[in-house]
């Protein structure tokens, strides 16, 4: 209390004034000036990348912390080990790249039961077999409550005249086709069917548990040269948003077009689906953003399902909107994560 009226005496900005974007932002500025010949992509992607002799690096990070990301006495360990991994595979994947090792750090209570953290790492391992990721080290430290944070290193390839052959959020261009693979909104709902109850073996449960990001549909993109990716993590209209600002343009979303699983679809109403599917998040499926001959190109050689939503525009001053099959704009309630909130109501996660 003393600390909050001292802050408000001296005027003092506290990080949940920013939000967590705005405090990304103005962390990027704080280390742009050191920034490498060698990198290529830094702050503000899924994925850093930097040149290392002929070869191009990936690297990303990401953690899950009990009671934010993860419902300590609903999730089993050895889904938790899973996703823990599989999230950090699809920030690679969004960049048409290939992981490759691992790095993990624990932060464990004293009183954590060592099978449960045996069973984080058998999930771990299953998750690194599906994709071709091996854990080669980490660190484990004390703390009040679990903490897992994976750092996942990988690489992609170089195309024609050694060109960096990845794909980026700020690659956008008016005129460009809008797709996503697979379904939206399952995650969300699993967590919402998890909360009131529902078994780890209900499908959209395990949609939330045990996320699948199709690495090979966005090495597929990257070979064909798709410029812009971006995965679903914060939610499809949030995630949206990111390459927008960074593209200076704006983006419309087809609501009729969002692809919707048939599970979500007799689990909630039509409006609860589309708003799940659009600002739930953590789906860990890929938005593709082309020209038209490229996705097309892409949706008949991609060994997954690729839709087209929607298309970006030359108004930035309108991003991203949700339009209905005649035209009418969608407002649905502020959906979307931001760790930092002032609200406290990150919505998609535990």
């Amino acid at each position: 209390m003393v600390t909050e009226q001292r802050h408000r005496i001296m005027g003092a900005v506290n990080v949940s004034d920013l939000g967590e974007f705005g405090l990304i932002e103005r962390l990027a500025k704080a280390v742009g000036a050191d920034r490498q010949e060698s990198l290529i992509v830094g702050i503000g992607d899924d994925a850093a990348a930097w040149r290392l002799g002929d070869s191009l690096v990936l690297a990303t990070t990401d953690s899950l912390v009990e009671g934010v990301h993860f419902l300590p006495e609903r999730v089993p360990w050895v889904d938790l080990g899973w996703k823990a991994l599989a999230v950090n595979v699809s920030d690679i994947a969004a960049m048409g790249g290939d992981p490759l090792f691992a790095l993990v750090t624990l932060a464990l209570p004293p009183e954590t039961p060592v099978e449960d953290i045996d069973g984080l790492y058998a999930g771990m391992q299953e998750c690194g077999r599906e994709y071709g990721v091996a854990v080669v080290g980490g660190d484990v430290v004390r703390a009040p409550q679990v903490m897992i944070s994976v750092a996942v290193i990988g690489h992609a390839e170089l195309g024609a005249e050694g060109r960096p052959q990845i794909m980026r959020r700020d690659a956008a261009k008016a005129g460009f086709v809008i797709a996503v693979t697979g379904s939206l909104g399952d995650s969300a709902a699993g967590l919402k069917r998890l909360q009131d109850g529902a078994p780890a073996d209900d499908p959209l449960v395990r949609a939330h548990l045990r996320p699948k990001p199709p690495l090979a549909a966005g090495r597929q993109a990257a070979r064909l040269e798709v410029p812009c990716a971006i995965d679903v993590s914060d939610g499809l209209l949030q995630d949206l948003r990111h390459v927008c600002d960074l593209c200076e343009l704006g983006a419309v979303v087809r609501a009729d077009a969002v692809p919707l699983s048939q599970q979500l679809r007799s689990a909630f109403t039509a409006e609860e689906a589309l708003a799940l599917a659009c600002g739930g998040g953590e789906d860990y499926q890929l938005v593709f953003i082309a020209p038209q001959e490229t996705m097309r190109l892409l949706r008949a050689s991609a060994q997954v399902r690729v839709t087209v939503i929607g298309e970006m525009d030359e108004h930035p001053e309108q991003r991203p909107r949700l339009m209905d099959a005649s035209g009418v704009e969608i407002k649905l309630p502020e959906a979307g994560w931001d760790h930092l909130r002032p609200d406290g109501r990150p919505s998609g996660r535990a």
